[in-house]
């Protein structure tokens, strides 16, 4: 499901390029869009917590930072315990993320999360699932 994803959004990309090598559990991803890429590399980190941060304020994912150590980005936790549908869900939400950080980088305006007005539940992002 990510992996479709990936190949139709210019802005996203996976850590490992290799297919053989990625983790099908914990997803790791890299932003690639060009004017992101050409900042200097703290800024791009700085760039990749912001999406972090501000899926966590939207009560959408938590903890979906790359590891510490390694390159800015994110990290998509796809176990048996996560369903498609969310993940389905969790695309749209990521796209919002990257236009939000990148209009506010750019100094423009920020559109309105996607399904604005649902709130989370105790049990996470699950009732923000596409219908």
């Amino acid at each position: 499901m990510l992996s479709d994803w990936a190949a139709k959004t210019p802005w996203i990309d996976f850590l490992a390029k290799d297919p053989a090598i990625r983790s099908n559990t914990s997803v790791c991803l890299k932003v690639v869009d060009a004017d992101i890429a050409a900042l200097p590399a703290d800024q791009q980190a700085a760039f990749a917590k912001a999406l972090a941060s501000a899926l966590e304020k939207q009560g959408v994912a938590l903890d979906i930072g790359a590891y510490r150590d390694a390159p800015p980005g994110l990290r998509i936790w796809c176990g048996a315990t996560v369903e498609t549908s969310d993940l389905a869900a969790l695309t749209h939400w990521l796209d919002w993320a990257f236009a939000t950080e990148k209009a506010a980088l750019e100094g423009r305006p920020a559109r309105p999360p996607p399904l604005q007005g649902r709130e989370p539940t105790r049990d996470g992002w699950a009732s923000l699932r596409s219908q």
